[in-house]
């Protein structure tokens, strides 16, 4: 087989289709956030950032950078191992304890990413549950997908956020087999939120295993930023919480927490934490302090919504088409994968705006969308500007107002 003809054919294809994707090569300024700089062809200029995942801007904050740089004075650069062999830092075991806290939960288990947090976890649990079925939201995030895969159990997908879907599939299979329902709170494309409490009323009457991905949640709901589940007062119902520390809290990794068995079983089963090299002691450092900020900043909390809600209004003002959406994601639909590319390039090129275009396979064909993620550092002027640029992308290109 030529492999290289076979890969350029594809690749050509992925192109052609309007998904190949592009990065643009960034540099984040530290203490100047939302603003970076842009390299293309040699030269350098600034751009306004409005598509990070750094929903707080936490990963520009001085005492989380201090706290890693002083973790690296202490500690050295790398963990030195998996932590069952020379890495598990007194730092991992702090971070731990905190997340533990903010979840209300006896324990919780740290990993190198929220994808691999979500995999292991899945994979760990609906494997080694005799005769499990997994019962998976129809929208969930590829990690979650990607756990039940490697688990091998049984399936069903319910509509999404629909509970009495999910109990009319419940009820359909043996009351006796072990079952697990996962879900997300905030899905990160539409920006909607699950009704919890109905979807674990539904678990409860089943006596199925809870388990909750607030990677969009955490940190920006909840009295102390515990999430969705907190905000709703049912964190107590959720029996596995999963969440990352790459968002809201600005550095890097993902996190379960549940009760002190199940997160020993996952420490204990799961080849994804037993096989991998621990997080560096200073991104612990830093995540353990965004923490500690987090929980106590709730005006934080208040300015990130109030950047949202405003961003919202001056869209609809404009005409522009805002796509429903009932928290801190605010998607504007394209509908075409070539002109949300383009959209994202003029953007780029003439009003030094990025914005990263979302096309498939990360959403459907046909509701390709520019999504923005307004954070508390971003001002009323680069609000407006923003939606200038918009509405002067969206006439160049004479694209749809309606969503």
């Amino acid at each position: 087989m030529d492999f290289e003809a076979f890969f350029d054919e594809r690749l050509q294809a992925l192109k052609q289709s309007g998904d190949y994707r592009i990065f643009a090569e960034l540099e984040r300024c530290a203490g100047d956030f939302p603003r970076a700089r842009y390299h293309e062809a040699g030269a350098v200029d600034d751009v306004t950032v409005w598509c990070s995942n750094d929903y707080m801007g936490m990963g520009q904050h001085p005492e989380v950078l201090a706290a890693m740089k002083n973790a690296i004075d202490e500690h050295g650069a790398g963990a030195g191992g998996t932590r069952n062999i020379s890495g598990t830092n007194h730092l991992h075991i702090q971070l731990e304890r905190a997340l533990a806290d903010l979840h209300g939960k006896q324990a919780a288990l740290i990993f190198t990413s929220g994808y691999v947090a979500n995999l292991t976890a899945l994979a760990t649990l609906a494997s080694r549950l005799p005769g499990c079925v997994v019962y998976s939201d129809a929208l969930n995030h590829n990690s979650m997908i990607e756990g039940l895969r490697q688990s091998r159990a049984e399936k069903r997908i319910f509509k999404h956020n629909d509970p009495a879907d999910l109990d009319r599939l419940i009820r359909a299979d043996d009351p006796a087999r072990p079952k697990l329902v996962m879900f997300e709170s905030v899905y990160s494309m539409d920006g909607d939120v699950a009704p919890l409490d109905d979807l674990l009323s539904v678990c409860e009457a089943h006596g199925a295993l809870s388990y909750l991905d607030e990677v969009h949640a955490v940190g920006m709901y909840g009295a102390r930023g515990g999430g969705v589940a907190e905000r709703e007062g049912v964190m107590d119902r959720v029996d596995v919480i999963q969440g990352t520390l790459a968002k809201a809290f600005g550095v890097i990794g993902g996190y379960v927490a549940a009760s002190t068995r199940t997160i020993d079983f996952i420490r204990s089963f799961g080849n994804g934490f037993i096989f991998t090299t621990a997080l560096p002691p200073a991104v612990a450092a830093g995540a353990l302090k965004s923490v500690e900020i987090v929980k106590a900043s709730p005006d934080l909390r208040a300015r990130h919504q109030e950047r949202a809600a405003r961003l919202k209004q001056k869209l609809r003002e404009a005409g522009l088409p805002l796509m429903p959406s009932e928290c801190h994601i605010v998607p504007v639909l394209v509908g075409d994968p070539v002109a949300c590319r383009r959209a994202s390039d003029l953007l780029l090129d003439l009003h030094r705006i990025y914005v990263q275009p979302i096309n498939y396979p990360t959403v459907p064909h046909g509701t390709e969308r520019l999504r923005l993620t307004p954070t508390p550092f971003h001002t009323d002027a680069q609000i407006d500007a923003l939606v200038a640029a918009l509405k002067d992308v969206w006439g160049r290109l004479e694209l749809s107002a309606a969503a």
